[in-house]
Order: C-alpha cells, then sequence, then structure tokens
C-alpha cells in the first residue's frame, strides 16, 4: 500500500463537500474543514478524457469519494484527491508547532548538504547557511538540477526535502528510497497531509498548512493568490515531528 493510500485508510469518518475550487495556483476542498493542495497542470487530455470528469457535480459528493480521485490519471483530479484528504483530517494540535518549514531547515541545514526536491522560495535562504545546497526540480530554474539527477543527489544528501506534490505526480515513494538512511527528510508544502502515518516511512518533519478562514481562503483561491500571497490570510503553518 502506497503512503497516500495508507494516510486515506486512516481518516476518522468522511463528510459532505461543501466548496471545491480549483484555482490557477493552489485547489480547495471544503468538508469538514478546508484542505489544500497545489493544481497541477496538464494539458495531455485529449478526445473523450477530460481534466476532471465529473465538474459541475463534485459539491454532491463526500470527501472520500473525491478521495478516490487519487488513482486518477489525471493530475488536477488528483490534486481533488489530496485537497480533499487534507479537509478531512483531524490533526492533533499536541503534535504540531506554529513554524515555517524555512526556518526548520535553516536550523537543522546550517553546514550540511541539503537536498530540496522543489524549488521553495526560501531557496536563496538556505543556500546561505547549507554546506552545499541542490535543488531538483522538473522545470528548472537557474541555478537547478533537473529533476533526473535525483538519484546521483539524493542518497548523497544529510537533509532531504521533498515537496508534498510528489504525491501527485506520483514520484513520493521513490524520492523517499533514495534517501539515506541517516539523512534527515521533511515533506512540506501545503499540499502535504499532516498525518503521523508519514513517520513509519523515514520521515522526521512534516510541514503544512491549516486553513482557519475557509470562506477568505476560499475567494482567494479563485483569485488566483500564490502560496507567498496566502500566508497568514486565513491559514498557519504547522509543523510535526516524529
Amino acid at each position: 500500500m502506497g503512503i497516500l493510500a495508507e494516510i486515506i485508510s486512516s481518516l476518522a469518518g468522511d463528510a459532505p463537500v461543501k466548496e471545491v475550487r480549483i484555482g490557477p495556483f493552489w485547489t480547495a476542498v471544503w468538508s469538514r474543514r478546508c484542505g489544500l493542495a497545489s493544481t497541477t497542470l496538464t494539458y495531455e487530455h485529449h478526445g473523450s478524457l477530460f481534466p476532471v470528469g465529473e465538474a459541475g457535480n463534485l459539491t454532491s459528493k463526500s470527501a472520500l469519494e473525491l478521495s478516490r480521485y487519487a488513482a486518477s490519471d489525471s493530475l488536477i483530479e488528483r490534486a481533488l484527491a489530496l485537497a480533499a484528504v487534507n479537509s478531512l483530517l483531524e490533526v492533533d494540535p499536541t503534535r504540531c508547532r506554529q513554524a515555517n518549514a524555512a526556518d526548520v531547515l535553516a536550523e537543522w541545514g546550517k553546514d550540511k548538504r541539503v537536498c530540496v526536491v522543489g524549488h521553495f522560495p526560501f531557496v536563496p535562504r538556505l543556500k546561505k547557511v547549507a554546506r552545499e545546497l541542490s535543488v531538483l526540480e522538473r522545470r528548472p530554474l537557474s541555478g537547478d538540477l533537473p529533476a533526473s539527477e535525483a538519484e546521483s543527489v539524493i542518497p548523497e544528501a544529510d537533509v532531504v526535502a521533498i515537496t508534498g506534490t510528489a504525491l501527485i505526480n506520483g514520484s513520493m515513494e521513490k524520492l523517499l528510497a533514495l534517501c539515506s538512511p541517516g539523512a534527515l527528510v521533511m515533506v512540506l508544502g501545503p499540499t502535504t497531509p499532516l498525518s503521523s502515518v508519514w513517520f513509519a516511512h523515514g520521515v522526521r518533519f512534516i510541514s503544512g498548512t491549516r486553513v482557519t478562514d475557509p470562506a477568505l481562503v476560499l475567494r482567494l483561491v479563485s483569485e488566483g493568490v500564490t502560496f507567498q500571497q496566502l500566508h497568514g490570510r486565513g491559514v498557519e503553518l504547522l509543523t510535526m515531528e516524529a
């Protein structure tokens, strides 16, 4: 069973879907609470295959029904599944602290070999404190390495931070398997389910987002906010440690 399937199996109960928003950068599902996931666009759909096959009927479903999109061939439907999972998660506040992933990585990555999967805004800050920083990206920016270099870079890293969107594109298990047994591993980003299931897979820190004002966040998602614009507006950043 994959990690996402384990997380879905661990969910307590179900809830009807109140709202769904698919913005250019974020997808939101509001059921028991509001969950976010990164909108992953693909232009590979042709013929009778639609990016969201049941578009227009999503609010007639439950969050668990949307979570079944995790097995979809459509990346947008997989993002819907992650947002639905995050909308159902019961986050244990005693296991969390309000902390930005950037702060945790800057602390634990100081003078270490650090690999970040996904280009995050904190990369320049981390570059100043890490002994060596490698950024793997499917669409590399200046200074990044292509994702195809993962097998040569990740095993050599002391600290590995993996974007939660790897659950959407199906690469998470492979990336975790590449980590050295002694490496400190973090999974981060608003897509990341704040579930203790991660800790059985060698992950030390999970850093995600809890929506505190669903109505505001839904509006902002529809208006096309990036996460930097969303930060501090109806969301809080939480980190759990094994």
